[in-house]
């Protein structure tokens, strides 16, 4: 299984039974060229060629791409199509990174156009969150190679580059690009008024086996020619497709709140929400909070909220170098968590302008602690808050499965549980849920490898906590001093 995601890539071995077998991560590196920020596409590539071709004589079957959610690649084949046309992906571009900010009258331009967030469930976000905005700067940058190229989502591209077939999928779509209406399980209006549902590549299930590997990466790595590759999809939703595995989760009220980068809950709804229902379920989602519809793996709408949890964690503790999720720290961090609380040391959010519960609002620490356990502390409860407020959004209840990296910070998964009190919280796998969930569209009969935890809540009064901190946010900005 092969996970791009925005901060990492990831590639993983997994035996027929769903066992993991091994595991290999890359940072990507921050790439700019014309002054704009890109995609890591060359140098991912040429780490994956080499990790795929230590496994030439593991009994490969087959490979699942996985990807974050806010990008695209631009295609031209070569007719040549030998190894660096493959390798290479055969790009027109390098693909634009999200974290890119068209011109501000192109934006504006762009804002004009979209199609509503009744349509699309897409918010309007800033820089290229919605990739949408990034096709349109594409168009406009590379008018000549973008009329003859053939449009992918970002987790298809690395689809393209294992097989040399271009498709699109729903998951990655439908996951705030502006281009994609879950009622009609059709192109939007943008994407059809702009002739980018013709330019896309054809769209297919995740679970489609697009075709063998291609012959050029067979040969520069050795696996076989037999080895099939899927569409893949949107990584959040393939977290959702690993805690439908348990039995605490599937077809049960729950919520999948998957972290990383950015913390992204996705409510499963004890009854699928019929289509008929949408436009008064997305009524009930306020479009200004980073709440949006995402699209499952079988083309189901998912109430979700999001907000940049791991930035926000990491520009908090700033100098200290030592995660929050460190095994060995769990202990102090949690002895540091009476002091933060008896300091009234909290921070205030955004810190990440335009995403999140509280888009608009400037991040701050008040109290700011200078002890290094309780900053990173701090960084936890401010998650946690952050995040009890985006699960309110959507209506989450009854059960809530945390995965990810941040299911091991201690403080943050036990604040959740103490603020929402009502709630099952649990967490399974810190590393793999992803990659799990992806092979599940293999296998759908696989079951995860052990049983999920239940979190005990933090013995600490995190109601007053919070009410001073909701009532902060609500202060003028003269006071909030």
């Amino acid at each position: 299984m092969i996970d791009i995601g925005k901060t990492m890539s990831k590639i993983t071995l997994w035996s027929r039974e769903g066992q993991l077998l091994d595991r290999q991560v890359r940072p990507n590196e921050r790439c700019e060229e014309g002054g704009i920020a890109r995609l890591d596409a060359a140098g991912i590539a040429a780490w994956a060629t080499g990790v795929l071709g230590g496994h030439a004589n593991s009994g490969v079957e087959y490979i699942v791409p996985v990807g974050h959610g806010a990008g695209f690649a631009a295609l031209i084949p070569n007719e040549g199509a030998g190894f660096a046309a493959i390798l290479d992906g055969a790009l027109a571009f390098a693909p634009l990174d999200y974290e890119a900010a068209p011109p501000p009258a192109m934006m504006d331009a762009y804002r004009a156009a979209r199609s509503p967030f009744a349509q699309t469930g897409s918010p309007a976000l800033p820089q290229g969150l919605n990739f949408g905005a990034h096709v349109w700067w594409a168009d406009r940058l590379y008018p000549d190679a973008m009329a003859r190229a053939t449009l992918v989502p970002w987790a298809q591209y690395w689809a393209w580059w294992l097989c040399g077939v271009a498709a699109s999928e729903v998951t990655s779509l439908g996951c705030h690009s502006d281009l994609w209406s879950p009622d009609a399980a059709d192109w939007s209006d943008l994407a059809k008024g702009q002739g980018w549902d013709r330019r896309f590549a054809p769209v297919v299930k995740a679970g489609d086996v697009l075709g063998p590997i291609s012959p050029a990466l067979a040969a520069a790595t050795g696996l076989p020619a037999t080895v099939k590759v899927l569409a893949g999809l949107h990584d959040s939703n393939a977290a959702l497709m690993a805690a439908r595995g348990f039995a605490e989760i599937a077809r049960n009220e729950a919520t999948v709140l998957s972290t990383g980068t950015w913390f992204i809950a996705m409510r499963l709804p004890a009854a699928p929400i019929a289509t008929a229902d949408l436009p008064e379920a997305r009524a009930i989602l306020p479009e200004g909070r980073d709440c949006l519809v995402n699209v499952d793996a079988y083309g189901r709408p998912v109430p979700s909220a999001r907000f940049m949890g791991g930035r926000e964690i990491e520009a908090l503790i700033e100098i200290d170098t030592r995660r929050v999720d460190i095994k060995p720290d769990q202990p102090l961090l949690l002895a540091a968590v009476p002091a933060v609380l008896a300091k009234g040391a909290m921070h205030m959010p955004t810190l990440a302008p335009g995403c999140g519960p509280y888009p608009d609002a400037k991040g701050e620490w008040v109290n700011q602690p200078e002890d290094w356990y309780e900053r990173r502390a701090g960084a936890c409860l401010y998650a946690a808050l952050v995040a009890d407020q985006a699960l309110d959004l959507i209506g989450s209840d009854e059960r809530l499965l945390v995965e990810g990296r941040f299911a091991e910070a201690e403080v943050f998964v036990r604040a959740l549980a103490a603020l929402r009190p009502k709630t099952q919280v649990y967490v399974g796998s810190a590393h793999n849920d992803v990659s799990f969930g992806a092979i599940r569209l293999i296998d759908p009969a696989l079951m995860p490898e052990g049983t999920l935890r239940r979190i005990e809540p933090l013995d600490a009064d995190l109601d007053t906590y919070r009410n001073r901190w909701l009532a902060r946010l609500e202060m003028p900005k003269e006071s909030n001093a």
